[in-house]
């Protein structure tokens, strides 16, 4: 199955949201890879995944995430 890349504009703007968001997503996508761009002004996450992850990341209860096209 092809995986595809995810772009997501976050609330992860500090330590110890990024380490409840590492968990989470941990938790959630165990076969995906992930990462957070901080530095950004956006707090950027990227998603690669076989799962269509939009949805289900957009409604967790730890960070907000809009997906950027």
């Amino acid at each position: 199955m092809q995986t595809m890349i995810y772009v997501f504009k976050t609330s992860v703007d500090s330590h110890a949201k990024f380490e409840s968001a590492s968990a989470l997503l941990d938790q959630l996508l165990p076969e995906s890879q992930w990462n957070f761009d901080l530095e950004d002004c956006d707090n950027i996450l990227r998603v690669d995944s076989e799962l269509n992850v939009a949805e289900l990341l957009q409604n967790n209860a730890i960070f907000d995430c809009i997906e950027l096209e």
